[in-house]
């Protein structure tokens, strides 16, 4: 597991961000960071990591937003925070109820190629994509979906917010409301970010 400072200017506030499936900074590169710092992580590979989470029990404020399989590996790494938001994801993302079906996954992987990729990019939002450019090799992205199979959530952990959306295409929209219980709250696909100024909107 890989992370990456996207703002840290010794703030009394931090922002944990957990970031989805094949992803980098490109999708939140835009958000404005206000007074908090922002740490990311990404690429779940496997689940090591060099982060010493104790760093952010030395901040005031404490937020964790984890969104699309990022919702379930963010719960494997509990802390103590103020506030905890999924979004679009649940703690079990690849499960034919609560997540995205499993032989869909399973052909997704099969499958997976530079215009896999591609495709699903489109499929993350509801009308045509926004300029964005994703830094991850194709063979890398692949073998994190291989890998996320692996994982399994923890079901003890509880989010304080929940922000789903009304046409989710890549978790289906329906199985997150199997899972949370509530209604779609923002018109939007499987990504809402490009939909918002900053960070603080998401807490």
């Amino acid at each position: 597991m890989k992370y990456k400072w996207l703002n840290q200017k010794n703030n009394s506030k931090i922002i944990v961000f957990f970031n989805g499936w094949g992803m980098d900074e490109s999708v939140v590169n835009h958000l404005n960071p206000e007074t908090y710092d922002i740490v990311m992580f990404y690429d779940y590979n496997d689940l090591n990591t060099d982060f010493d989470f104790k760093i952010i029990n030395s901040y005031k404020q404490k937020h964790l937003i984890a969104w699309s399989m990022g919702v379930m590996i963010a719960t494997l790494f509990n802390q103590n925070y103020d506030t905890k938001t999924a979004i679009n994801g649940t703690i079990f993302p690849i499960n034919n109820e609560y997540g995205i079906p499993e032989r869909i996954y399973d052909l997704t992987i099969k499958g997976f190629n530079e215009k896999g990729a591609k495709r699903f990019v489109n499929n993350m939002f509801l009308k045509e994509p926004p300029s964005f450019e994703i830094k991850r090799e194709i063979e890398n992205q692949k073998n994190e979906l291989i890998a996320l199979k692996k994982y399994k959530g923890n079901e003890n952990f509880k989010y304080t917010r929940v922000i789903l959306s009304s046409d989710d295409k890549i978790i289906p929209t329906k199985n997150q409301i199997n899972y949370w219980k509530i209604e779609p709250n923002i018109i939007s696909g499987h990504c809402p970010f490009f939909q918002l100024k900053s960070w603080s909107e998401l807490l």
